[in-house]
């Protein structure tokens, strides 16, 4: 039961990252409009979640992490405990860090425009943040990769949807 409800979410996140896909390789180049680049990133966050959230579960149910009610601390042990059994490196935990920092500074920005093919993100107290369509290509691609990662270490065979 505790495994569907996983899978299920996996499916989510497969269609999270084919979205942003869609996005960041069809409809952004086509439109140029800021919208399209910031709705791709936010869906790759989602992904990214989604599979960091299923890792967590998992550790849990097989009672060997303990969770919390704050995300942080649970990021934390996702890091510290977690990320080296699903072959996760410390770039991609990196990049992970920025894709979640990029996306809560776009959640509480006072102000975002296009600039030389570049979306800027001001937030209150004018601290810039820029996601470029060659950022968004990498998020992709590393969340696709940490989906796989992440369907490899959970044996989870996804019938419902064709692999990425």
């Amino acid at each position: 039961m505790i495994m569907q409800k996983i899978a299920e979410n996996l499916e989510d996140a497969i269609r999270m990252i084919k979205t942003a896909d869609h996005l960041i390789y069809l409809s952004f180049p086509l439109l140029h409009d800021k919208r399209i680049l910031l709705k791709s990133v936010s869906g790759i966050k989602e992904a990214l979640n989604i599979c960091i959230n299923s890792i967590l579960r998992q550790e849990y149910l097989t009672k060997k992490i303990r969770l919390y009610k704050d995300p942080k601390k649970n990021f934390k042990i996702f890091k510290d405990s977690c990320s080296k059994k699903y072959q996760i490196t410390e770039q991609e935990i990196k990049q992970i860090i920025e894709i979640f920092e990029i996306v809560n500074h776009y959640k509480t920005s006072s102000m975002e425009f296009m600039k030389n093919e570049k979306v800027v993100i001001l937030s209150s107290n004018m601290e810039k943040r820029e996601i470029t369509l060659e950022n968004a290509k990498n998020f992709l691609f590393l969340t696709k990769n940490i989906l796989k990662k992440t369907q490899e270490n959970l044996e989870i065979n996804i019938k419902t949807q064709k692999p990425l």
